[in-house]
């Protein structure tokens, strides 16, 4: 009995030490507000991370919640303790408020999470008429 209770807590203390091991991504923040932003102009925003886990983080295929916004991403193993970040475009099309997901896939022990950005756009500027006639 004593062997197997041994065996037991050897199990579980190699696959808690196992599960800790794992990379985990910290980003500084999740949400952008670009506040009111002119129709037809794009607007770009990095969120950065840091890896605060063990293990190098490896982002999988990064997408946006529609083709109006292209993110880019860091694509090479980002080591413990270092940054890593994610910046995403948003193409104002369509007039008004606007919510947008960015999805973040890893391998990390917080796997997926969501970036969001968020806005109101409204109508462009028209350019200046040019004075003095000709």
């Amino acid at each position: 009995m004593k062997k197997f209770l041994s065996f037991f807590v050897a199990v579980l203390f190699f696959s808690a030490a196992g599960y800790a091991q794992k990379g985990v991504v910290k980003f500084a923040k999740i949400e952008h507000d670009f506040g009111k932003i002119e129709q037809g102009k794009p607007v770009s925003y990095v969120f950065t991370f840091t890896n605060t886990g063990a293990d190098p983080v490896v982002l999988g295929n990064v997408t946006a919640s529609c083709g109006c916004t292209t993110p880019e991403w860091t694509r090479e193993p980002v080591l413990n303790g270092k940054p890593g970040s994610v910046k995403a475009t948003f193409n104002a099309g369509v007039m008004g408020p606007f919510n947008k997901t960015v999805t973040v896939p890893s391998n990390a022990e917080n796997g997926t999470l969501y970036l969001t950005l968020k806005g109101e756009v409204i109508p462009s500027k028209a350019p200046e008429a040019k004075k003095g006639g000709k």
